[in-house]
């Protein structure tokens, strides 16, 4: 089995995170309708995000889920978290994605934390320093997601080994540790002797 296959094989969830009822002013007064935020992913390394309007809250669930489906991609990762930080920008947001060490979970809020865990990411460390609007906080997050690059890829690119192109910090993890000397207890100094001298013998 093709790694494609593996790929479509894999069930999608999907987590809605926003509904918004919108009116429309026409000669007879105003239409409502309602507007649907989807994220879909595998909880493995592929996730995408939809968005989708009808005049029925199910309705526009479904839209943005096959919305999603049409964006869907795949997240370098590395292990549990992302290869590099990253800053992901959307009109007014920014979103900053930062690699973290094993468990220290998701720390991240609103529509944010649903893209990055439906993308498989369990440790990262992120951060919004523009606008809070849920719909470009998501395709922040999603942009810098999708601007993730490989040490491989990086490597093959530049025609340097992958040890080349990894930051300092990171050749030094790879890199066997070094065997630390056991301390030598010193033997501690012994104390002079004492002699006791004779008491003079006085003489009354």
């Amino acid at each position: 089995m093709s790694s494609t296959d593996v790929h479509e094989s894999r069930e999608l969830k999907e987590r809605v995170i926003e509904i918004n009822r919108v009116a429309k002013v026409v000669k007879g007064g105003r239409r409502f309708s309602f507007t649907a935020l989807v994220v879909i992913g595998d909880e493995v390394d592929r996730v995408g995000l939809g968005y989708g309007k009808a005049r029925e809250v199910p309705l526009a669930i479904s839209k943005a889920v096959e919305d999603a489906r049409k964006n869907l991609f795949t997240v370098p990762k590395h292990g549990q978290t992302i290869t590099h930080e990253i800053v992901g920008r959307f009109d007014a947001a920014r979103v900053v994605l930062r690699p973290a060490s094993e468990g220290t979970g998701v720390i991240a809020g609103g529509g944010t934390r649903a893209v990055l865990e439906l993308a498989g990411i369990r440790d990262v460390l992120a951060k919004s320093l523009g606008t809070t609007n849920p719909i470009n906080m998501c395709r922040a997050t999603v942009n810098g997601l999708q601007s993730l690059v490989r040490p491989e890829d990086v490597a093959a690119l530049r025609g340097k080994t992958i040890a080349e192109v990894l930051p300092v910090s990171a050749k030094r993890a790879e890199t066997e540790e070094e065997p630390v000397e056991e301390a030598v207890a010193e033997p501690e100094p012994e104390a002079p002797e004492v002699t006791e001298e004779p008491a003079e013998e006085t003489s009354e």
